[in-house]
């Protein structure tokens, strides 16, 4: 496959090398042509890893990954253009953080998801909420954390939801632990949990844990 990681943070940098790994090819996108991070890491991630713009690698994607603030996603994927993203799959894993007066916010909340804000703005792409919910290195890596917790996904088109599950058993997430919440609404309810990441990180020391859904019989 081919793949746009947009952003060049832990994030991007880790499911690029990732995806590059697997053997697909890997462009990570940024706003310039000559971010030095993005080109550091193309050097450095293996012959299928190239560095460009978002325009850049979302023209030559078939499915793009948002790995950029939350705050920032729409402003990156209008830079990506909104023709490079008609009709394909587009995984947002993003977190709408805000910092006000030294204290973690979230924006949108309750009533609106940086998902839904995506789908909207690009009514053309097939948007799928996806691993905002655990640290990258728990995203490519979940063995990281033992026993039997979950990852979820959240979506309008079943083909996309699909598709970005096979993405995620390729990082080692098996279909069981894959929880589809439906629609791209319920990314309000995934996004709504980094507060309790946040409070969970603080109380742990560390970013490799997980939460497990239990089911009464």
């Amino acid at each position: 496959m081919r793949y746009a990681v947009l952003g060049t943070g832990d994030v991007g940098r880790t499911l690029g090398g990732r995806l590059a790994e697997l053997g697909h090819e890997v462009t990570l996108g940024s706003r310039t042509k000559d971010n030095p991070a993005a080109l550091e890491w193309a050097r450095s991630a293996g012959a299928g890893a190239r560095a460009g713009t978002f325009a850049e690698a979302a023209s030559s994607a078939e499915v793009v990954v948002v790995a950029v603030g939350g705050r920032v996603a729409l402003a990156a994927l209008e830079a990506a253009g909104a023709a490079n993203l008609e009709g394909k799959v587009v995984v947002d894993v993003s977190n709408p953080m805000a910092f006000e007066d030294g204290e973690v916010r979230l924006s949108p909340v309750e009533s609106d998801s940086v998902g839904e804000q995506i789908q909207r703005a690009f009514p053309h792409a097939r948007v799928v909420k996806t691993l905002n919910t655990v640290n990258c290195r728990v995203m490519v890596e979940p063995a990281l954390v033992p026993g039997e917790h979950q990852v979820f996904v959240c979506g309008a088109d079943t083909d996309a939801k699909e598709q970005v599950k096979g993405m995620l058993g390729e990082f080692g997430w098996p279909p069981h632990r894959v929880l589809d919440l439906g629609g791209i609404r319920s990314a309000r309810s995934v996004e709504m949990l980094l507060p309790l990441w946040l409070d969970l990180f603080r109380h742990l020391g560390h970013a490799e844990f997980n939460l497990e859904v239990r089911r009464g019989h």
